[in-house]
């Protein structure tokens, strides 16, 4: 992986960056510490830039961002809607959570995204619910590029600082990334088996 990164990297310059964060946020197991990383690295061998690769890479992230986020608006809240009534079950959602997470987007919406940038696998699947739920098209690309900006230049400056020690970056972020998959993993799974659907309310006689 390290090693495809860096031929992208070099090769694409600031537009395989910025390829290699939008494939990120479509596809979240390539990850973007790694890639933000080293291109870092290659910013502190004086290969690129560091501030053009950081807005490269944040240019992806939003793009990435912006293809669940679509495909949230064109699925919709009224296909949510049926979609919960036969599958709901296996995704722990009633009507109520719907109201909830509707509301949740109408009021914080733009603290959610930001956030939520900062989670693994997180960052990219908060999308789809601001689409479903119609955030303002305009906060989600803002407060992305917001969230994404701050976490790319983290990475990207840990890259700089670390000049080639690749490895160091690979052995950090690696077991961070999979034990909050992890945590999000056996909280979906003790969710399943302890939720039960609430009964809708019944109109006042």
């Amino acid at each position: 992986m390290n090693d495809f990164i860096l031929n992208l990297v070099a090769s694409g310059g600031y537009w395989g960056v910025a390829l290699l964060m939008a494939l990120e946020n479509v596809f979240p197991p390539i990850p973007s510490e790694l890639i933000m990383g080293l291109a870092g690295i290659e910013a502190g061998k004086g290969h690129i830039n560091l501030w053009v690769v950081i807005l490269a890479g944040t240019i992806g992230s939003v793009a990435g961002n912006y293809f669940w986020y679509a495909i949230g608006r064109s699925f919709g809240i009224q296909r949510l809607d049926h979609f919960v009534d036969r599958w709901g079950r296996w995704f722990t959602l009633d009507r109520r959570e719907i109201d909830r997470f509707n509301g949740l987007f109408h009021r914080h919406g733009a603290s959610t995204i930001f956030f939520a940038r900062m989670i693994p696998t997180v960052r990219t699947l908060i999308s789809l619910p601001a689409g479903i739920f119609a955030m303002s098209r305009t906060k989600f690309l803002l407060w992305t590029f917001a969230g994404a900006g701050l976490w790319n230049i983290v990475f990207a400056g840990i890259g700089f600082q670390l000049g080639s020690r690749v490895e160091e970056i690979d052995a950090w972020t690696g077991p961070i990334s999979t034990g909050v998959i992890g945590l999000i993993v056996l909280a979906y799974l003790v969710r399943v088996i302890f939720w039960r659907p609430q009964k809708a309310e019944q109109p006042a006689e």
